[in-house]
């Protein structure tokens, strides 16, 4: 019987389970790749974003199911500890590649290969039964260790270049080459890709030819538990202190995530000063901080100066990232979320919305699409008229609300991060059976060779 581990001498992964049985190996243990964003990092700042948020919640909940679980990320800090319990069974490690300090998502392509190195020789990286690299830049990484070592490779890209550079903010930059072409190297090359829709499943076969039994869907998830609704015998305040003008009893909308023009927080401050012409109780909220990057700048204080171009200033409040129990309260008190992202792959922050029970707007976009049914409305396009006249429509009708409320909260109850488990250790354990019969079927060939070569030799 195998021991489970990598054999170096032949690049061959061999599974801890018999060949001869047919159902998928239990897994035991998993390495999750995550170069340029920290679990721990603040979702909705600088690079930090629903993948934080998915490598955390999945880590820690196959972790509690008696999976080892190792992540690794580049060390930003010098004060960070080598390796660090982040929760029972989940292993973070910082791995030297650079500066110890924070380096602009674009000019991470340069430091690959130190984190590549570090890897590879990293104590833990023997045993691993599974690679799971996220964006990308750990995609390199984890393409270059598979073959090092034979371990299988899945991919979640998270987001695509194409999909991205298709859906630009005006005067925003495109990815570059660079990034296309490693998408394509590491799509064509890991053992399976996931995605979180059909759609982005159509999109890889389109672009790089993938068929269907290179995908498997597996969306991501919501914490059932922080992000829910008011409980009626304590519920939240109607709103956060810090708006000025209106009071309490008024209408707030609220945008969530990293200012950054692909997530359109222009289009939730000009489509605020829309609604204004309308009705005079309505105001804005904005939570999160400014995300690296290239191409236009958005900033507080260029949102500040648009909201004020428009005459809506004192109607809008800017908060920074907040931690995920202080963003569902947020959610809470709103009264709907604006989410008009020129691209999403998934749009996490609209499913914890609807599982906040609060109705979401959103721009008509490949990942929205999926995570907004009922539970809101879609708007086509970005024109901010357009998602005024949407907000209107609900906040005139009270019993459209109430039935948006009712079918995003429904819908959201079937989205727990734990069926986001069952799908990955599921393609987890598919993956390393695959890899284990084409390893059997190979040894058989081989051995058959050798007895044919034998026998002719003999005669």
């Amino acid at each position: 019987m195998s021991d489970g581990r990598p054999h170096r001498s032949t690049g061959v992964f061999r599974p801890a389970t018999d060949p001869a049985t047919d159902a998928p190996p239990r897994i035991a243990r998993v390495g999750l790749i995550s170069v340029h964003t920290s679990p721990l990092d603040q979702p909705g700042t600088g690079d930090g974003g629903g993948l934080n948020v998915y490598v955390r919640e999945v880590a820690r909940r196959m972790g509690a199911r008696g999976v080892e679980v190792d992540v690794f990320t580049r060390r930003t800090d010098p004060s960070q500890p080598d390796t660090l319990t982040i929760a029972p069974g989940v292993l973070l490690h910082h791995l030297d590649a650079g500066p110890a300090e924070p380096v602009a998502k674009e000019d991470l392509a340069t430091l690959l290969c130190p984190f590549e190195l570090a890897l590879a020789a990293h104590p833990r990286l023997p045993g691993l039964e599974v690679l799971h690299a996220h964006y990308w830049l750990s995609g390199w990484v984890g393409r270059r260790v598979a073959r090092r070592t034979g371990v299988p490779l899945v991919q979640t890209f998270h987001t695509l270049a194409a999909l991205k550079n298709a859906t630009l903010a005006p005067g925003d930059r495109p990815e570059g080459a660079l990034r296309m072409v490693a998408e394509a190297e590491v799509a064509r090359d890991a053992d399976q890709v996931l995605v979180l829709t059909c759609g982005e499943a159509r999109l890889f076969h389109s672009s790089f030819g993938l068929s269907g039994a290179r995908l498997t869907v597996v969306p991501a998830g919501v914490d059932l538990d922080v992000f829910r609704p008011n409980a009626l015998d304590a519920p939240d305040a109607p709103n956060a202190p810090g708006m000025s003008g209106d009071g309490d009893d008024g209408i707030e909308l609220l945008f969530a995530g990293r200012l950054q023009p692909l997530k359109g927080p222009d289009v939730a401050v000009r489509t605020l000063a829309e609604v204004r012409r309308h009705r005079s109780d309505v105001r804005l909220r904005i939570v999160g901080g400014e995300s690296g990057g290239t191409g236009v700048a958005t900033s507080v204080a260029s949102l500040t100066e648009l909201a004020r171009e428009l005459g809506v200033v004192e109607h809008v409040v800017f908060e920074p990232a907040l931690p995920q129990a202080e963003l569902a309260a947020r959610l809470r008190a709103a009264d709907l979320v604006l989410v008009p992202s020129r691209s999403e792959t998934f749009g996490l922050i609209a499913l914890e919305a609807q599982a906040c029970g609060t109705p979401v707007i959103a721009a008509r976009v490949a990942g929205l699409e999926v995570v907004v049914g009922d539970g809101g409305m879609l708007v086509d396009g970005h024109d901010p008229a357009d998602h005024a006249a949407a907000v209107l429509a609900l906040l005139d009708d009270p019993a459209r609300m109430a039935a948006a409320r009712a079918a995003g909260l429904e819908d959201a109850a079937a989205s727990s991060w734990e069926h986001t488990v069952d799908r990955l250790l599921d393609a987890y354990a598919a993956v390393q059976h695959a890899r284990m019969t084409r390893s059997t079927a190979s040894d058989s060939a081989r051995l058959a060779a050798d007895s044919a070569s034998a026998a002719a030799a003999a005669r």
